[in-house]
């Protein structure tokens, strides 16, 4: 296992962080995943109080001790934004309660999606007070944020000031963040990225086509690769069910070196097969499209039926355009379908795409039974 440093919070942690929302299935499960994953080197366990039992999981286990000294271990947890400072006070409590500890390593505001939310934390009165004042009195460590916003959201939130580091999505089929991994880097925030397995691509369960494309690597192990071998990135989260979904992901858990020559040869071949498959369909993902009347979001529609048409992902694409519409701020926008032609996108697409029709064609595609979010 590598670690690395966390930004200005100074922690060094693993570059696989073990993420909690799934380990539900009882406390005895909880406790074996994180015996296993502490003894294959991860130092680093995030919760949060919107994750079902998960505080409440890892606090029975605080409470008989873990296997290594509090000290090597670090702990953060997510508290969703709150409009005034009594309510997050109360919630840092609570949150402590369940967890059984005095203090955790880090706070992150969770779900900074929108401007409201932004406003909130900006607030002199708003939540932020409370979570200084935790900081004051060593209840809390560090402080960051979680984010699903839009880019224009999270650059905003980064440049606050008020923020040691972000967990935020970017992939290998998601890069429209990298503005923000940069500016998170020059403000020397810790960077973490969120569920590279599942956001990135259902990468756990590959379709042939990508599987063949990405040979003689999975494409999971690309992923991951092509994360670890950018420096500004500190660790990766890594949600296993259970002890066993640990091994995969961890075997590069030493690979945080450079690209090998091997490995950029197959990314080439990607994007070439994207390309060619795609043909005059293909959205460069610009955003200069948005924004739209009927609040369609485009770029991630298109981006979707990118990856469906390319390489087969049509299982990912349909997890994840079945959540619009039912994730509220999580995944916001509406379902293609609510196109009504009205063509203000069209002359703003500078490969003038046929929008409406890429439109109907990735609902036609992708829609099916409405999905929402594994935790509410």
């Amino acid at each position: 296992m590598q670690y690395r440093r966390f930004g200005k919070t100074n922690l060094r942690l693993s570059v696989f962080s073990l993420g909690t929302m799934r380990y539900l299935a009882s406390v005895e499960n909880a406790w074996k995943t994180l015996q296993q994953a502490i003894a294959l080197g991860i130092n680093h366990i995030e919760t949060a109080s919107g994750y079902g039992k998960s505080e409440e999981y890892l606090g029975r286990v605080s409470a008989v001790g873990f296997p290594v000294s509090r000290t090597k271990l670090h702990i953060t947890t997510k508290i969703p934004p709150t409009a005034d400072a009594d309510t997050m006070r109360r919630y840092i409590d609570e949150s402590l309660e369940r967890l059984n500890l005095d203090y955790v390593d880090s706070l992150g505001i969770h779900g900074l999606n929108t401007s409201v939310h932004l406003d909130w934390v900006k607030a002199k009165d708003g939540c932020m007070l409370a979570v200084q004042e935790a900081v004051a009195d060593g209840r809390v460590r560090h402080v960051g944020f979680s984010t699903h916003g839009s880019l224009e959201v999270i650059l905003a939130a980064i440049d606050t000031g008020l923020f040691e580091f972000v967990n935020l999505h970017y992939y290998y089929f998601f890069q429209h963040n990298a503005a923000a991994i940069q500016r998170a880097y020059e403000k020397d925030m810790g960077v973490f990225i969120i569920s590279p397995a599942d956001k990135g691509g259902r990468l756990y369960t590959p379709p042939q086509k990508l599987k063949d494309l990405c040979h003689p690597f999975s494409p999971l192990e690309l992923n991951y690769r092509f994360l670890l071998s950018d420096p500004r990135i500190t660790t990766l989260s890594v949600g296993p069910a259970n002890p066993d979904e640990l091994t995969e992901p961890l075997r590069v858990a030493d690979s945080d070196t450079d690209l090998t020559l091997e490995e950029i040869t197959v990314f080439e071949r990607l994007e070439n097969y994207q390309t060619a498959s795609l043909g005059v369909e293909k959205c460069s993902q610009c955003y200069a499209c948005l924004p739209c009347p009927e609040n369609i979001n485009i770029p991630e529609v298109l981006r979707l039926r990118n990856l469906a048409v390319a390489y087969d992902m049509t299982d990912f694409g349909q997890y994840r355009y079945r959540m619009f519409e039912n994730a509220g701020h999580w995944f916001p926008g509406m379902k293609a379908n609510r196109c009504t032609e009205c063509g203000d996108c069209l002359p703003r697409c500078p490969e003038n795409l046929d929008i409406p029709a890429l439109l109907q064609d990735t609902h036609q595609r992708l829609n099916g039974p409405s999905s929402r979010r594994l935790w509410g």
